[in-house]
């Protein structure tokens, strides 16, 4: 449970980070439109911490951290969402700073972006599995 409760302050941490650099960058660079920065600090929260928190309250009463494919769900989930974020960044600071992008560098943040999501989709996928499979301690 530990684990899961070091995660979530993580994810935290980095979420506030995230928050901070959003207003100060858009701020700095006097950009008053939409942009993708904004997403990153809510994703770290809401997908981050909260899901973390969540599972560590899961543990508690259960054997979900001694399922099998919990290891792999906690390590594709970890590996998908920072890459995930990283994406909002790029996408983001690109929107900010203005600038022009080809197709088909579009094209490629766009797929790139795609596939973390649907790396974030296989560990929630597996989550749910571990979820499925587990014995209530009383």
């Amino acid at each position: 449970m530990k684990k899961l409760i070091n995660t979530a302050f993580i994810y935290a941490i980095a979420a506030m980070v995230c928050g901070i650099f959003y207003r100060g960058f858009t701020k700095s660079m006097s950009f008053d439109g939409r942009t993708t920065l904004a997403f990153t600090h809510l994703h770290l929260f809401a997908l981050g911490t909260m899901v973390f928190l969540i599972l560590a309250l899961f543990s508690l009463k259960t054997d979900l951290l001694m399922q099998k494919k919990f290891k792999a769900f906690f390590l594709t989930y970890n590996i998908g969402l920072p890459l995930m974020v990283v994406m909002f960044f790029v996408r983001g600071i690109l929107q900010v700073l203005g600038t022009p992008l080809s197709a088909g560098m579009n094209a490629a943040i766009s797929g790139i972006a795609g596939i973390t999501h649907i790396i974030l989709g296989i560990a929630i996928v597996l989550m749910f599995l571990c979820l499925k499979d587990v014995t209530i301690n009383k």
